[in-house]
């Protein structure tokens, strides 16, 4: 299957306006695996999920098929980047505890990715996957504003592998033994205008700006100024995180 770069495009943007991680989450991947040595942070982009794994992996692997994303993503000394497809590491074999993929396994050859991971992974080693989907600010016109956008402006900027996404990765058939990770979510507190940026860095915003010409951001900002009230204002936001997580024979 041919590597398309969605984010080539956002590449910064994408850097800046990402939301990060909570530190909960890394500490309990830490727990669950079978030592701390090694982490395989797939799909790494521009190391969010990255760095936080550095806080409990002496050494983190970070790799992602796109130059551009690797090109902008965040220096850590435990942390060393490569460009890899997810199917095709060249990583040695049982070598990894942890293999993350954070926010991008819908855009895997899955079948091909799961051999790799198996192959890499240590003996009860654990795979974790992890995705969210919309914002929630607990404003109804504004999240109602949100959802339409994505599920009616966006509607056909989107590609076939973001059902994923909208499923919680429930239809992803995952081979390994599940393991129920605890309720856990991204919280930040944003400007509208670091909202909007948010949104430019989605990939069907992305496609649709560079087959159009227009940004479809724009409109929707304008409307949702009205609701926002002082632009300055920071809004608590946050995004539920959805898992399949389990461990390697």
């Amino acid at each position: 299957m041919a590597f398309t770069d969605r984010f080539a495009g956002v590449a910064r943007e994408y850097a800046s306006y990402r939301p990060g991680y909570p530190d909960a989450l890394f500490a309990w991947l830490a727990s669950i695996a079978p030592a701390r040595d090694v982490a395989w942070d797939c799909g790494a982009g521009n190391g969010q999920a990255s760095v936080g794994l550095a806080a409990h992996f002496a050494r983190v692997i970070a790799t992602d098929a796109s130059a551009t994303q690797v090109a902008h993503a965040t220096p850590h000394p435990a942390v060393e980047y490569r460009v890899a497809p997810a199917e095709a590491s060249g990583l040695p074999d049982d070598s990894v505890d942890l293999v993350t993929v954070a926010q991008a396994a819908h855009w895997f050859d899955l079948p091909r990715f799961f051999a790799e991971a198996r192959r890499v992974a240590r003996p009860k080693g654990v795979v974790a996957l992890w995705t969210y989907n919309l914002l929630e600010t607990g404003v109804p016109a504004i999240d109602g504003m949100v959802t339409r956008f994505y599920a009616e402006t966006l509607a056909a900027w989107w590609s076939p592998e973001r059902r994923l996404v909208d499923e919680n990765y429930r239809s992803i058939v995952f081979p390994f033994a599940e393991i129920t990770a605890p309720p856990f979510e991204m919280r930040t507190r944003w400007t509208l205008e670091q909202l909007l940026g948010y949104l430019r860095t989605w990939s069907a915003v992305d496609r649709y700006r560079r087959e159009t010409g227009d940004d479809p951001v724009s409109p929707l900002g304008a409307a949702l100024r009205a609701e926002w009230g002082d632009p300055a204002l920071a809004r608590e936001i946050a995004w539920p995180l959805a898992f399949r997580v389990g461990r390697v024979p």
